[in-house]
Protein backbone atom coordinates (compact mmCIF):
# COMPACT_ATOMS: atom_id res chain seq x y z
CA UNK A 1 0.00 0.00 0.00
CA UNK A 2 1.05 3.35 -0.65
CA UNK A 3 1.35 6.31 2.04
CA UNK A 4 1.94 9.81 2.16
CA UNK A 5 0.87 11.27 -0.62
CA UNK A 6 0.61 14.85 -1.38
CA UNK A 7 -2.38 16.54 -1.87
CA UNK A 8 -2.92 17.75 -5.89
CA UNK A 9 -5.97 19.78 -6.96
CA UNK A 10 -7.56 16.21 -7.93
CA UNK A 11 -8.48 15.39 -4.83
CA UNK A 12 -11.67 16.94 -4.39
CA UNK A 13 -12.23 15.38 -7.59
CA UNK A 14 -11.30 11.88 -6.74
CA UNK A 15 -13.43 11.52 -3.73
CA UNK A 16 -16.64 12.92 -5.73
CA UNK A 17 -15.98 10.40 -8.23
CA UNK A 18 -15.67 7.80 -4.64
CA UNK A 19 -19.12 9.43 -3.95
CA UNK A 20 -20.67 7.76 -7.21
CA UNK A 21 -19.54 4.36 -6.85
CA UNK A 22 -20.86 3.85 -3.38
CA UNK A 23 -24.27 5.38 -4.88
CA UNK A 24 -23.93 3.07 -7.81
CA UNK A 25 -23.55 0.11 -5.46
CA UNK A 26 -19.54 -0.46 -5.15
CA UNK A 27 -19.92 -1.97 -1.52
CA UNK A 28 -16.13 -3.27 -0.87
CA UNK A 29 -14.40 -0.81 1.19
CA UNK A 30 -11.08 -1.63 0.12
CA UNK A 31 -11.72 -1.37 -3.40
CA UNK A 32 -13.16 2.08 -2.54
CA UNK A 33 -9.95 3.01 -0.36
CA UNK A 34 -7.90 1.98 -2.91
CA UNK A 35 -9.61 4.06 -6.07
CA UNK A 36 -9.68 7.09 -3.58
CA UNK A 37 -5.61 6.71 -2.99
CA UNK A 38 -4.58 6.46 -6.60
CA UNK A 39 -4.11 9.29 -8.70
CA UNK A 40 -5.86 8.35 -11.88
CA UNK A 41 -4.84 11.79 -13.69
CA UNK A 42 -1.16 10.08 -13.99
CA UNK A 43 -2.81 7.27 -15.94
CA UNK A 44 -4.30 8.95 -18.81
CA UNK A 45 -3.48 11.32 -21.38
CA UNK A 46 -1.69 14.97 -20.26
CA UNK A 47 -4.50 16.37 -22.96
CA UNK A 48 -7.22 14.50 -20.73
CA UNK A 49 -6.20 14.82 -17.21
CA UNK A 50 -9.15 16.99 -16.21
CA UNK A 51 -11.78 14.22 -17.31
CA UNK A 52 -9.28 11.59 -15.29
CA UNK A 53 -12.34 11.96 -12.61
CA UNK A 54 -15.13 11.19 -14.76
CA UNK A 55 -16.79 8.08 -14.88
CA UNK A 56 -15.82 7.43 -18.23
CA UNK A 57 -13.11 5.01 -20.29
CA UNK A 58 -11.13 6.93 -21.96
CA UNK A 59 -8.53 6.58 -24.90
CA UNK A 60 -4.54 5.42 -24.35
CA UNK A 61 -2.13 4.83 -26.82
CA UNK A 62 -2.25 2.14 -29.12
CA UNK A 63 -6.16 2.47 -29.71
CA UNK A 64 -6.50 1.26 -26.36
CA UNK A 65 -8.65 2.90 -23.14
CA UNK A 66 -8.24 3.04 -19.41
CA UNK A 67 -11.73 1.42 -18.26
CA UNK A 68 -14.53 3.51 -16.94
CA UNK A 69 -13.69 3.70 -12.82
CA UNK A 70 -17.30 1.95 -12.05
CA UNK A 71 -15.76 -1.02 -13.87
CA UNK A 72 -12.98 -1.41 -12.81
CA UNK A 73 -14.21 -1.21 -8.88
CA UNK A 74 -17.00 -3.45 -10.29
CA UNK A 75 -14.83 -6.08 -11.43
CA UNK A 76 -12.17 -5.88 -8.74
CA UNK A 77 -15.19 -6.21 -5.96
CA UNK A 78 -16.66 -9.31 -8.10
CA UNK A 79 -12.94 -10.65 -7.60
CA UNK A 80 -13.47 -10.68 -3.57
CA UNK A 81 -10.06 -9.53 -3.73
CA UNK A 82 -7.48 -10.28 -0.43
CA UNK A 83 -4.19 -8.85 0.75
CA UNK A 84 -1.84 -12.09 -0.53
CA UNK A 85 -3.60 -13.05 -3.30
CA UNK A 86 -1.76 -13.95 -6.75
CA UNK A 87 -3.66 -12.13 -9.12
CA UNK A 88 -3.34 -12.56 -12.82
CA UNK A 89 -4.48 -9.49 -14.77
CA UNK A 90 -4.50 -9.93 -18.49
CA UNK A 91 -4.22 -6.35 -20.41
CA UNK A 92 -2.23 -4.20 -18.26
CA UNK A 93 -3.19 -1.33 -20.46
CA UNK A 94 -2.55 1.95 -18.46
CA UNK A 95 -1.41 0.28 -15.86
CA UNK A 96 -4.32 1.63 -13.43
CA UNK A 97 -6.08 -1.63 -12.94
CA UNK A 98 -2.97 -3.56 -11.64
CA UNK A 99 -2.34 -0.52 -9.24
CA UNK A 100 -5.92 -0.78 -7.66
CA UNK A 101 -4.69 -4.48 -7.13
CA UNK A 102 -1.40 -3.44 -5.85
CA UNK A 103 -2.80 -1.11 -3.62
CA UNK A 104 -5.59 -3.72 -1.92
CA UNK A 105 -2.38 -6.10 -1.27
CA UNK A 106 -2.61 -8.54 -3.95
CA UNK A 107 0.50 -9.65 -6.03
CA UNK A 108 0.10 -8.96 -9.34
CA UNK A 109 1.43 -10.20 -12.86
CA UNK A 110 0.26 -8.37 -15.68
CA UNK A 111 0.58 -9.04 -19.35
CA UNK A 112 0.05 -6.52 -22.00
CA UNK A 113 0.65 -7.48 -26.06
CA UNK A 114 1.81 -3.99 -26.62
CA UNK A 115 5.23 -3.32 -25.22
CA UNK A 116 4.97 0.29 -25.50
CA UNK A 117 1.87 0.22 -23.17
CA UNK A 118 3.42 -2.58 -20.88
CA UNK A 119 6.47 -0.26 -20.53
CA UNK A 120 4.63 2.56 -20.26
CA UNK A 121 2.68 1.35 -17.01
CA UNK A 122 5.30 -0.38 -15.63
CA UNK A 123 7.97 2.93 -15.27
CA UNK A 124 4.26 4.22 -13.63
CA UNK A 125 3.85 1.55 -11.55
CA UNK A 126 7.53 1.23 -10.24
CA UNK A 127 7.62 5.35 -9.56
CA UNK A 128 4.62 5.11 -7.18
CA UNK A 129 6.13 1.79 -5.70
CA UNK A 130 3.77 -0.53 -6.62
CA UNK A 131 5.46 -4.10 -7.05
CA UNK A 132 3.90 -5.20 -10.30
CA UNK A 133 5.14 -7.80 -12.17
CA UNK A 134 4.58 -6.85 -15.84
CA UNK A 135 4.99 -9.14 -18.85
CA UNK A 136 4.71 -8.51 -22.70
CA UNK A 137 2.76 -11.61 -24.43
CA UNK A 138 -0.64 -13.23 -25.18
CA UNK A 139 -2.45 -12.80 -22.16
CA UNK A 140 -5.38 -15.26 -23.48
CA UNK A 141 -3.10 -18.27 -22.64
CA UNK A 142 -1.72 -16.55 -19.63
CA UNK A 143 0.86 -17.04 -17.82
CA UNK A 144 1.77 -21.07 -16.96
CA UNK A 145 4.83 -19.27 -14.37
CA UNK A 146 2.73 -17.66 -11.90
CA UNK A 147 -0.31 -20.44 -11.72
CA UNK A 148 -2.25 -21.38 -10.20
CA UNK A 149 -4.12 -17.77 -9.28
CA UNK A 150 -6.52 -16.94 -6.59
CA UNK A 151 -8.11 -14.73 -9.14
CA UNK A 152 -7.76 -13.67 -12.77
CA UNK A 153 -8.94 -10.60 -14.44
CA UNK A 154 -9.51 -9.75 -18.03
CA UNK A 155 -10.04 -5.73 -19.23
CA UNK A 156 -10.76 -6.92 -22.65
CA UNK A 157 -13.62 -8.74 -24.42
CA UNK A 158 -13.29 -12.32 -25.53
CA UNK A 159 -15.52 -14.73 -27.92
CA UNK A 160 -15.41 -17.18 -24.99
CA UNK A 161 -14.18 -17.85 -21.57
CA UNK A 162 -10.53 -19.03 -22.57
CA UNK A 163 -9.55 -22.41 -21.75
CA UNK A 164 -6.23 -21.59 -20.57
CA UNK A 165 -6.66 -19.04 -18.17
CA UNK A 166 -9.55 -21.37 -16.49
CA UNK A 167 -7.22 -23.67 -15.72
CA UNK A 168 -4.22 -21.50 -14.23
CA UNK A 169 -7.31 -20.41 -11.58
CA UNK A 170 -6.60 -22.35 -8.26
CA UNK A 171 -9.42 -24.70 -7.09
CA UNK A 172 -11.85 -21.56 -5.20
CA UNK A 173 -10.48 -19.04 -7.23
CA UNK A 174 -12.33 -16.59 -9.59
CA UNK A 175 -12.34 -15.51 -13.30
CA UNK A 176 -13.90 -11.77 -14.31
CA UNK A 177 -14.04 -11.86 -18.25
CA UNK A 178 -16.36 -10.13 -20.50
CA UNK A 179 -17.28 -12.19 -23.08
CA UNK A 180 -19.55 -11.39 -26.22
CA UNK A 181 -19.34 -9.69 -29.59
CA UNK A 182 -16.12 -7.59 -30.48
CA UNK A 183 -17.90 -4.52 -29.44
CA UNK A 184 -20.12 -5.53 -26.27
CA UNK A 185 -19.95 -8.57 -24.02
CA UNK A 186 -21.59 -9.45 -20.54
CA UNK A 187 -19.12 -9.68 -17.67
CA UNK A 188 -18.96 -13.27 -16.45
CA UNK A 189 -17.14 -14.48 -13.47
CA UNK A 190 -15.86 -18.11 -13.66
CA UNK A 191 -15.33 -20.09 -9.86
CA UNK A 192 -13.59 -22.93 -10.00
CA UNK A 193 -14.93 -25.30 -7.73
CA UNK A 194 -12.92 -28.56 -8.71
CA UNK A 195 -10.26 -29.81 -10.71
CA UNK A 196 -12.56 -30.34 -14.01
CA UNK A 197 -15.80 -28.36 -12.29
CA UNK A 198 -15.98 -24.26 -13.43
CA UNK A 199 -19.04 -22.28 -12.70
CA UNK A 200 -20.10 -18.84 -14.75
CA UNK A 201 -22.17 -16.16 -13.23
CA UNK A 202 -23.78 -13.45 -15.42
CA UNK A 203 -22.91 -10.35 -14.27
CA UNK A 204 -24.63 -7.68 -16.88
CA UNK A 205 -23.32 -6.36 -19.94
CA UNK A 206 -20.20 -4.30 -20.40
CA UNK A 207 -18.24 -2.75 -22.95
CA UNK A 208 -14.44 -3.47 -23.74
CA UNK A 209 -12.09 -3.14 -26.30
CA UNK A 210 -11.39 -6.74 -27.96
CA UNK A 211 -9.30 -9.38 -26.57
CA UNK A 212 -6.61 -10.19 -29.17
CA UNK A 213 -5.08 -13.50 -29.17
CA UNK A 214 -4.61 -17.17 -29.92
CA UNK A 215 -7.50 -17.74 -27.43
CA UNK A 216 -9.50 -14.43 -28.63
CA UNK A 217 -9.71 -12.38 -31.50
CA UNK A 218 -8.08 -11.66 -34.61
CA UNK A 219 -6.05 -8.84 -34.60
CA UNK A 220 -8.01 -6.85 -37.62
CA UNK A 221 -11.68 -7.93 -35.74
CA UNK A 222 -11.85 -3.77 -35.43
Amino acid sequence: MIKHRTHTPFDAKRQALISQLKQRGIIDQEVLRAMSEIPREKFVQPSLQSQAYEDSALPIDERQTISQPFTVAFMTQALHIQPGMKVLEIGTGSGYQAAVLAEMGADVVSIERHPKLSMQAREKLNAMGYQVTCRVGDGTIGYQGGAPYDAIIVTAGAPDVPEPLARQLKIGGRLAVPVGSAKRQNLFIVTRHAEEQWQATDLGSFAFVPLIGVEGWEEDVR
